[in-house]
């Protein structure tokens, strides 16, 4: 519900008028009130909107890097599953090498080589997901490809891709539509610690980690600025983890989580 609601205000903002985060309407630092329900920020700027267009912002960052990171690792993980050899090896290495790294450190030192903005905190988030993904597939396909219908079919002269389409994807959509929800969460995570660093989303546009940023300058006298875009950051990765909980015991409830 939480997260249903959280989704419909950043659609909706996209097409309601008065909604711009960006203009200012009042005097700095205004305390919440009926004019401005969740106050204003140091520059006058209505925080309500501000908000609403973080939160957009942070969504889209994490959904579009989740997509990309979500569709190589299903391909990488299917062809590992299925090849084995030299490919199982090497992307397994790949993956392994890849998660050796601090999720922090990594995500800095690819913003540093990008740059700071939206695409940064994408590739961040992309590299992050990527070899906590190829795993669990690689793995969910080796459970696949030792079933007896896939045995069958490749006796009847399926191979390579006709397995991975007819009978390895279909098989483990449940395990990849689990482990998307939870990269999906860390990708939130992610993207707010990069804003937060100065790494992520540059002003004047916003996202939840920028917002919290800019807010923990006056934590002490105007509380409101960082709690609220910390709050509501907090609520979107606990609603995406409900989900993915309530995703991964509706599809396969003896499964243990790989993710959390």
């Amino acid at each position: 519900m939480l997260l249903t609601a959280l989704l419909a205000v950043c659609l909706l903002s996209l097409v309601l008028p008065g909604l711009d985060g960006t203009s200012t309407v009042g005097a700095r630092f205004e305390p919440p009130s009926w004019t401005f329900p969740l106050g204003t920020d140091a520059l006058g700027r209505d925080l309500l909107p501000r908000l609403i267009e973080a939160t957009r912002t942070t969504v889209f960052i994490s959904v579009v890097a989740v997509t990309l990171s979500t569709l190589l690792a299903t391909a990488i993980g299917i062809a590992a599953g299925l090849m084995g050899g030299p490919v199982e090896v090497l992307s397994m290495r790949i993956a392994d090498g890849l998660f050796a790294f601090p999720a922090m450190l990594l995500s800095i030192l690819v913003a540093t080589i990008v740059g700071a903005g939206e695409v940064a905190a994408i590739a961040s988030i992309f590299i992050i997901t990527l070899p906590l993904m190829m795993r669990v597939f690689r793995g969910a396909t080796r459970d696949v490809v030792h079933r007896d219908f896939v045995t069958a079919s490749a006796v009847g002269g399926a191979r390579g891709l006709r397995i991975a389409v007819r009978h390895v994807l279909p098989n483990i959509g449940g395990a990849v539509a689990v482990q998307a929800t939870y990269a999906a969460s860390i990708a939130m995570l992610i993207e707010g610690g990069l804003s937060f660093l100065g790494f992520g989303v540059v002003p004047p546009a916003a996202s939840l980690g920028s917002l919290v940023q800019e807010g923990s300058a006056y934590l002490t006298v105007y509380p409101w600025l960082a709690l609220v875009p910390g709050a509501v950051l907090a609520a979107a990765i606990l609603s995406v983890n409900l989900v993915g909980d309530g995703l991964r015991d509706a599809l396969d409830p003896r499964d243990e989580r790989s993710m959390s």
